[in-house]
């Protein structure tokens, strides 16, 4: 356990991208239905520099929060959060940061794009999913809620994330 360098650099990681996520979450730009946050921001690229790791600071980033600290959203925080309309792309978070993680195993700038469009698409199915079971809406309705007016600035997060990763060493 002693000097064990991984061990120690996935805590250190972890807790700074569960300090990433929430301060993600509080950069938060009024929109209709729910505020624009750069949560997945971090999230993707928690993958991207913990490859499968990230999910382990996502998963306590979310379970922090369901505990009642404020990390979601605007401080707000609860069990309620993630039963409420939007806890399906929060719990979305986690299948995200594997599979952006699993495409930064591999080799090749590809697959990377590739596994960080995934991670948004998964991150809008167990939203929608979610959105669709807790509200009764149509899925018309919900798509045109829950993800038409966010697809723009989720790229833009996504590009984002591509690019601070390549930087990294």
């Amino acid at each position: 356990m002693f000097g064990d360098l991984n061990r120690s650099r996935t805590i250190a990681y972890s807790a700074a991208f569960i300090a990433l996520i929430t301060l993600g979450s509080w950069v938060s730009v009024p929109f209709f239905p729910v505020p624009l946050t750069l949560q997945t921001l971090f999230v993707l690229l928690a993958g991207a520099v913990m490859r499968r790791y990230a999910v382990i600071p996502v998963t306590l980033y979310i379970v922090l929060g369901a505990l009642g600290l404020p990390v979601f959203h605007n401080g707000i925080a609860g069990i309620g959060i993630l039963l409420g309309p939007t806890g399906g792309y929060l719990i979305g978070f986690i299948p995200a940061a594997l599979i952006v993680g699993l495409a930064y195993e591999a080799k090749g700038e590809r697959v990377h794009v590739i596994g960080l469009a995934l991670a948004t698409l998964i991150i809008y199915a167990f939203g929608i999913s979610w959105l669709l079971y807790s509200t009764g809406m149509g899925i018309a309705a919900a798509l045109a809620i829950g993800m038409l007016p966010f697809i723009l600035g989720d790229v833009a997060k996504a590009s984002a994330a591509y690019l601070i990763a390549k930087r990294l060493p």
